[in-house]
């Protein structure tokens, strides 16, 4: 059970180091004219301007979800990913 746990929290650490990695990349690359498509996103996912919304009488509940994704942001998860199978197996 010790070991599933373990390599559930390093599978975590990774992803979120990639993620880090990614917005300090995408800052970087801004600035730089041929690498500036790194940082170029894409939202999806449904605007917080206009949410879902459900009127139950009493209570009213609006839901919103937006993910924005980048090119740097999917190369550094997949190298997460990639270096977290090399450490732990």
């Amino acid at each position: 059970m010790k070991e599933g746990f373990k390599r559930t929290i390093a599978f975590l650490f990774f992803l979120l180091a990639g993620i880090a990695a990614e917005t300090v990349i995408a800052g970087i690359c801004s600035d730089i004219p041929f690498l500036s498509w790194l940082g170029h996103s894409v939202s999806i996912g449904i605007d917080t301007g206009d949410p879902v919304i459900l009127d139950l009488i009493v209570v009213r509940l609006a839901f919103g979800f937006i993910m924005s994704v980048n090119l740097a942001q999917i190369l550094c998860v997949i190298a997460a990913l990639i270096l977290y199978k090399k450490v732990i197996v």
